[in-house]
């Protein structure tokens, strides 16, 4: 790995304290933070987001949070391009990229050099998705599969971006996508990427702090800020927003249709459920240098830990 650019990336689960590590690595490894959390990109989405205030980032310079409205779509694909443009500015500086996040999927996707760059062709997207508009969705699959049965395999044939992108790959590449994609598994890795992992010995204790931070989200305006965002009209025409944690059992409310108290409940659980499988993502992965935290693990014992994970 000797060479190659120096990254280290804060994983785990939703409120176990890769927000406040990863700030602290870069404050003592003169770091910048690059976030890989699927829903900080959105502008507008900020308290039901967790998405760090200027106090929390403490002049961290942070990037991919706030790049795109509520309503726009965005995906790995997508993440990818605007990561691998982040990291290049801030390694151009001579600063140490440090990501942030539990999207596993966004991570993993940046690592492993996934997405080609030459299947990138916006004009042929657009007439695949005039096609898809004239023949259907099912009709649109089938094409698919006809060509990558593989990857047909692995998208419902109501998820028509995903099945766009893997026409729109193939016609401008004469490749599958799936085949791209195991060949960027087996390439060598592009950066030297120290992972690390946050978890807790206890998982009772981490569920006590997404309660917590539900009622802290509350406390700030989440109920507002759900409001604020269904009278712009973001939830018809995205349903990515309509469907993101923290949003979705709040519209219930906000619509007459649930009791608050019902829908923190909902709220709550969900997180919980989230964490899981994000715990069962990660854990998946043989290269994470795990950090086990309990509630009595003080903010510098976690850093010191950390530093002496990444050889600092």
């Amino acid at each position: 790995m000797s060479g190659k650019p120096k990254i280290i990336a804060v994983v785990g689960p939703t409120a176990s304290g890769k927000t406040a590590l990863s700030i602290a690595l870069a404050k003592q490894l003169c770091g910048e933070i690059v976030s890989c959390d699927s829903m900080q990109i959105y502008r507008g989405m900020d308290i039901g987001t967790a998405k760090p205030d200027a106090a929390e980032r403490d002049g961290v310079p942070h990037h991919l949070i706030d790049i795109v409205a509520p309503d726009a779509d965005f995906d790995a694909s997508d993440y990818v391009s605007a990561a691998t443009a982040a990291v290049d500015d801030i390694l151009s500086r001579g600063k140490l990229p440090i990501f942030c996040g539990g999207t596993g999927l966004y991570l993993d996707s940046f690592l492993r050099g996934g997405f080609c760059e030459t299947a990138d062709s916006p004009e042929l997207r657009a007439e695949l998705t005039r096609r898809a508009e004239k023949i259907g969705n099912e009709a649109m699959h089938a094409e698919l599969a006809d060509v990558d049965p593989e990857s047909a395999a692995a998208i419902h044939p109501n998820n028509v971006r995903r099945v766009i992108r893997a026409l729109e790959v193939y016609h401008a590449t004469g490749i599958t996508k799936s085949e791209l994609d195991r060949r960027s598994r087996e390439a060598e890795p592009r950066y030297d990427a120290k992972i690390i992992g946050i978890r807790f010995s206890d998982r009772e204790q981490l569920y006590r702090r997404i309660d917590m931070r539900v009622d802290i989200m509350l406390e700030m305006g989440l109920l507002d800020e759900v409001r604020r965002l269904y009278d712009a009209g973001v939830f018809e025409r995205s349903r990515t927003a309509a469907q993101a944690i923290g949003y979705k059992e709040l519209l219930g409310v906000i619509k007459g249709e649930t009791a608050l108290d019902i829908a923190v409940d909902d709220l709550k659980r969900a997180t919980r459920r989230y964490a899981k499988r994000q715990l069962t993502w990660f854990g998946a992965h043989k290269d994470i240098i795990w950090l086990d935290r309990d509630d009595s693990t003080t903010a510098d014992e976690l850093i010191q830990t950390a530093l002496s994970a990444v050889g600092a």
